[in-house]
């Protein structure tokens, strides 16, 4: 897996596709309907992931100052 990058990703439409700007000039050109399911899914992982880290932070006891 590659490290995680923390900036968020530009994107516009042109010709009939969505275009992903991407990290080091990666490009990814979507249908609208595939770039729609992708908004989904990344939409969704990243409310988990958000999700797991809260529960994992509620977990861990607090250090005294």
């Amino acid at each position: 897996m590659t490290r995680p990058h923390a900036e968020p990703r530009d994107v516009f439409h042109e010709n009939g596709e969505v275009i992903i700007d991407g990290p080091n000039g990666t490009v990814i050109a979507m249908t609208p309907e595939a770039a729609l399911r992708t908004a989904g899914r990344l939409d969704e992982a990243a409310l988990d992931e958000l999700i797991a880290r809260a529960q994992i932070d509620a977990k861990t006891p607090l250090r005294p100052n």
